[in-house]
């Protein structure tokens, strides 16, 4: 969560991506360590190797926003790995009071109720925040339903995914999901740096998951909000759904989860039935 450290840590892994015939430079000779020189890419960016290397090396903490983008084309970063650079680049605000547990507004809890497909509202540290009875049904129904409303048992999606047998079992394309899942949260740990409980989340997983910990250590960053989730339910079975993700106006946070089945597919056939 240290600024210098992710800029440092995402800078050298996204430079030991890139090959030099990728980007037109001849190399000449084997290379002790894989990837472009720190020469090479301060090169391509337009910059002092000796900058560039403070960079990398945390002893730097005042990039500018046209440096910070030089480096993203010179790395040849997506749109979600330029935002996070960007993010990861600024400097930390001072740190707010402890913020209160997260909750779901009465409005958002009444829509969430009113749908007909899995719903579940997640706060900024993949905390669930609410869901309705169909979401609890899909993605946890071995907890108790009422968990949300209580902040010290709150599930987790994040910590389900990687600790939750139960949970676990959903998805037959596992490591798939996971990967989503990490590259999403590094995303969102970069526009909250100074959140100390989604630090503590990220120990924890580093910590308890063998699996969690080698993902987090790659940088991977993407965005993944929406698209075909598969699932391998315990009581229906097999499911291919839509994921729609909605960012709320009035809590940019909070993110509301949809799950939605092709009309007359066997999918929707199998919400039909989870819903009873």
């Amino acid at each position: 969560m240290e600024t210098s450290t992710a800029l440092g840590e995402f800078l050298r892994i996204r430079r030991g991506r890139l090959k030099p015939e990728d980007v037109g430079i001849a190399s000449y000779g084997a290379r002790r360590v894989p990837g472009l020189r720190r020469e090479e890419l301060a090169q391509l960016a337009g910059v002092s190797v000796t900058y560039y290397t403070r960079l990398e090396q945390g002893q730097s903490h005042q990039a500018s926003e046209q440096v910070i983008e030089s480096l993203a084309r010179a790395l040849e970063l997506s749109d979600d790995e330029r935002l996070y650079l960007h993010n990861v680049a600024r400097p930390l605000p001072a740190r707010p009071h402890p913020v209160a547990p997260a909750t779901a507004r009465h409005g958002t809890r009444q829509l969430i109720a009113s749908l007909d497909v899995p719903a579940v509202l997640v706060g900024p540290r993949t905390e669930v925040l609410a869901w309705n009875p169909l979401g609890h049904r899909l993605l946890a129904g071995h907890l108790d339903e009422a968990a949300p409303d209580r902040p010290d048992r709150r599930p987790n999606l994040t910590r389900m995914l990687f600790l939750d047998p139960h949970h676990r079992d959903l998805y037959p394309q596992w490591e798939t999901s996971v990967s989503c899942a990490v590259a999403s949260l590094r995303l969102m740990v970069s526009r909250n740096r100074d959140d100390r409980e989604l630090a503590a989340l990220i120990g924890d997983l580093a910590m308890r998951s063998e699996e969690f910990a080698t993902l987090w250590a790659g940088h991977p960053v993407a965005e993944h909000a929406s698209g075909p989730r598969r699932l391998r339910h315990p009581v229906v079975g097999e499911l291919t759904l839509e994921l729609e993700t909605l960012l709320l106006a009035d809590e940019p946070d909070h993110r509301l989860l949809l799950y939605s089945a092709a009309a007359g597919s066997p999918s929707q056939a199998a919400l039909r039935l989870l819903w009873g």
